[in-house]
Formats: structure tokens, sequence, C-alpha cells
């Protein structure tokens, strides 16, 4: 029952907004703002299974490998960096310069070093979201308890057992989070990647659908876009959650207290 109660708050507000959306443009008369029901006969004809294996999963492949890239890369260098405080003191500055730079502004550039294919759009997916990976794995590292690293050091857990047992273990709530704001930022880039000199991908043909003035077309690949957002969004929760239960106990137990 509190499984379905979240389920039904959870659609609550898209169903209300879906609705009003439906009632407010059903007169339309607008080239550009078509009526929802329009839309979404666009949508069932368009978005076919062929249609999204030969688009939609290509885009998919790419967000998984640079999204999967860029956490290994994170939380592997933030647990060295968060690790060690002279590492950190010298990277710090470099990696707040970094972390401002737009990664969509990079897009011209990486295109000259990696051509105009998937590894370019991976390494703009990477980009722009390593930074909120490493920087959250810094912060979790450092916050670890140094009473609990003390215990482990003198029980001998030393090297990679102290880190995979207690460093990362504690940080994780902290990476996780970090992972939640990444695959939000993968999910965007995925689509200004493709837009970028692209043969394929949920971006590319939302695009060619504007050039070509498909515009039911146009924003039925918008709320597709939108959709997958929400499944990954959701998966991504599921999954958090399964991975930190001791974590939410402990949460439940402290605020129970």
């Amino acid at each position: 029952m509190n499984v379905l109660k979240k389920v039904v708050l959870a659609l609550a507000l898209p169903a209300v907004l879906f609705g009003a959306w439906w009632v407010l443009s059903a007169g339309s008369e607008s080239y550009y703002s078509p009526p929802l029901s329009k839309i979404l006969a666009a949508f069932r004809t368009t978005w076919t299974p062929t249609q999204l294996e030969a688009e939609v999963l290509p885009s998919l492949l790419r967000l998984f490998a640079g999204f999967a890239l860029a956490a290994l890369i994170g939380v592997g260098a933030g647990v060295a960096i968060g690790l060690n405080r002279r590492l950190r003191a010298v990277m710090e500055p470099v990696l707040e310069f970094f972390r401002a730079i737009p990664p969509p502004v990079l897009v011209p550039v990486i295109m000259l070093f990696a051509g105009i294919g998937d590894t370019m759009k991976v390494i703009v997916i990477v980009f722009g979201c390593i930074w909120p990976i490493l920087l959250n794995t810094v912060e979790g590292v450092r916050a670890v308890d140094s009473v609990v690293l003390d215990t482990a050091r003198s029980y001998g857990v030393n090297g990679t057992a102290r880190i995979t047992r207690v460093v990362l273990p504690s940080a994780s709530p902290q990476i996780a989070a970090g992972l939640r704001q990444a695959l939000s930022i993968a999910i965007i880039l995925m689509v200004i990647s493709e837009m970028f000199a692209a043969s394929n991908g949920l971006g590319f043909t939302i695009v060619q659908f504007q050039r070509s003035f498909a515009i039911p077309e146009m924003w039925s690949g918008i709320i597709l876009l939108g959709l997958l957002g929400f499944v990954l969004s959701l998966l991504f929760r599921l999954a958090e959650r399964r991975a930190l239960r001791w974590y939410e106990g402990l949460r439940a137990a402290q605020r129970s207290s």
C-alpha cells in the first residue's frame, strides 16, 4: 500500500500537467503549438519499435558508456584525492577551473581531436558527468570518521581492503548523490552531442524534425526524451535504495530515537 501511494503521488502532477496541456491546446490552430492530441497521434506513428531501435538505442548506448566511464574515473580519482591531503591541495584549483567550463562549449574542440563519431559524443558526456561524481566522492572520503579509519588500521585493515571495506562504504551516500546529479547531466549532454554532426540518435532526430518543419513529430521526440529521463531516474533511485538500504535503515533509526 505504501508503494502504491508513492506511485500515485509521483504520477499525480504529470497527469495534471498533461491534462491541462490537453485542455488548453485542444483548440489550438498554431502551426508551432499543435494540440496535444495531434502530438500523441504523431508519437504513435513515429516511435515504432524499428524507429526506437534505430534512433533511441544508439543514444542510450552512448549515455551508458559515458556515464559508466565518468563513474569509474570520478570515483577512482575522487578516492585518491580525498585520501591524500597534498594531492587535494594541488588538484583543487585545477578541478574548480575545469568544472566551471560548460561541456557544450567544448564540443567543437573535442570534434577536432575525436572526430564526429560516437567517441566524440561519449567524451562530451564523460567530461560533463565526471565533476559532480569526483567532487562528491572527494567530500565523501574526507568525511569518513577518523575513528573508524584508526580502528581499521589497528586491526590491520590497510591498502585495498581499507578502501573497499571502510572508505567506499562510508562515502557511498555522497557518491550516490554525485551519480544522481551526473545522470541528469548525461541525458542533457547526450542530446546536445547528437545535435552536432550526427547521423542518428534522439537529439539528431528531434533536430531533423525541427528543420523539416515536422512540428508534431518534434514535440513527440521531446515527450519521449522526458519519458526516458523519468524512467532512468526511477531506475537509478531503485538501485540506489537497494544499494544503500543499510544507510536508509540507519537514518530511520536515528529519526525514531
